[in-house]
């Protein structure tokens, strides 16, 4: 298997904009990359998958939800470096979105905690700008 730090090619990472009631669904990393910070749900991509069936795997592993019809919000280039400048960590990420079907929010796999945000508390839970972009798009696509 390859590694993911310092791979010797990019991972494709796909990650799952879920809107329930107006409010963004969050997950907290329990594993690196980026332990303890918050994100979309979502994850690696498996060899044979396909894109849409993998962003709703991660939803339901990470966290137990279910999502209606995805769009595809945005594909993104997230590429981390060491204190050398070489590359960490470097994912193409490809965001889906939609709305919640079913399940209860819980954490699973690698998350470490669950949340729906409100717009207005999305500054109290620091995520990247890539992150709060992808979220803005998607609410722009779903007509939210």
């Amino acid at each position: 298997m390859l590694d993911r730090e310092y791979p010797a090619r990019p991972w494709v990472g796909i990650g799952a904009v879920v809107f329930k009631e107006g409010r963004v669904l969050l997950a907290r990393r329990g594993k690196p990359p980026r332990l303890g910070r918050w994100s979309l749900p979502g994850g690696a991509q498996l060899l044979g998958e396909a894109a849409e069936a993998t962003a709703r795997r991660e939803l339901l592993e990470e966290t137990g939800v279910q999502a209606g019809p995805l769009l595809l919000a945005d594909v993104i280039d997230a590429v981390s470096r060491d204190d050398q400048g070489r590359v960490r960590y470097h994912y193409t990420i490809i965001d889906y979105c939609g709305f919640w079907v079913a399940g209860e929010a819980r954490p699973g796999d690698d998350v470490a905690e669950v949340a729906w945000a409100a717009p207005e508390e999305l500054p109290r839970y620091e995520l990247t700008p890539e992150a709060l972009a992808v979220i803005a798009k998607a609410r722009a696509l779903l007509g939210m």
